[in-house]
């Protein structure tokens, strides 16, 4: 650490600060004083869970209570603070994944990423899998679920600066399971509009409806290769579209009368 720390130093005034990644039961006192000396800004935790019976399935080797006081001593340093969580892990559900989430939003993180579980081929979590011990989500699911996330995250001001795996050959020839998409984030972003149009829908009297959004998120809100929009038709709505820069990214004004 104090030497890839060292390397930095001819450098450091040229960039803002320095973001490192390490695992919650890796900090205390005297490691942060040592970041804080070499100009580190950044410190984000491996977290995955907040769960402790899932944390133990996974091998995790640290629990729910070192994420929280890794946070909080990260916090009280003046680190910006980030958080890291793995859906659909073995022994884990949607609703332990929510109170991930919740927990994390407790902890007032400034940033989180989220990364669906994969398989990947020759581990210990693809024999449970080809044993039937672990069902993984489905692909559906995992949007649906991560959609939410989403939302709960902008709620409260956390900045979510990734969600879902690069792409690489290698995770597609050697993973398991149809829950990988290389436009994770897209279909999360898709599916909220999707759910919010139909409970504001159920609010007006006709099919024909105007949605105003922001330009920017246009293709979010008709789907990729416009899945939304074709549901939409599908079960009888007519929509025209209008525009409104000065909408946020996830905002949607619906009224009556599209196309008559």
């Amino acid at each position: 650490m104090l030497s890839l720390l060292e390397a930095t130093v001819p450098y450091i005034s040229e960039f803002e600060g320095i973001r490192i990644s390490t695992r919650p039961d890796c900090i205390d006192n005297e490691v942060l004083e040592i970041l804080k000396k070499y100009k580190v800004s950044s410190i984000e935790l491996g977290a995955q869970s907040m769960d402790d019976e899932v944390l133990l399935a996974n091998r995790r080797g640290h629990t729910s209570d070192d994420v929280i006081n890794a946070s909080r001593k990260i916090s009280e340093y003046g680190f910006s603070l980030g958080l890291q969580m793995m859906t659909g892990l073995y022994k884990s559900s949607y609703e332990k994944d929510l109170a991930t989430a919740k927990e994390f939003i407790r902890l007032k993180p400034d940033t989180v990423r989220i990364y669906p579980t994969v398989i990947m081929k020759d581990t210990e979590l693809a024999g449970y899998y080809l044993s039937g011990d672990f069902v993984p989500y489905t692909l559906e699911k995992s949007v649906e679920l991560c959609s939410e996330l989403i939302t709960l995250f902008e709620e409260n001001n956390i900045n979510i600066i990734r969600l879902g795996l690069h792409y690489s050959d290698s995770l597609i020839n050697n993973s398991y399971g149809n829950n990988y998409h290389p436009a994770f984030k897209e279909l999360c972003e898709s599916r909220i509009f999707y759910n919010k149009f139909i409970s504001m829908a159920n609010n007006v009297a006709s099919k024909n409806i105007t949605v105003t959004i922001n330009p920017k998120s246009v293709s979010k809100f008709l789907g990729q290769k416009k899945s939304n929009l074709n549901l939409l038709n599908n079960i009888g709505y007519n929509i025209k579209l209008e525009y409104d820069n000065n909408l946020s990214k996830y905002d949607l004004i619906l009224k009556q009368g599209a196309i008559e």
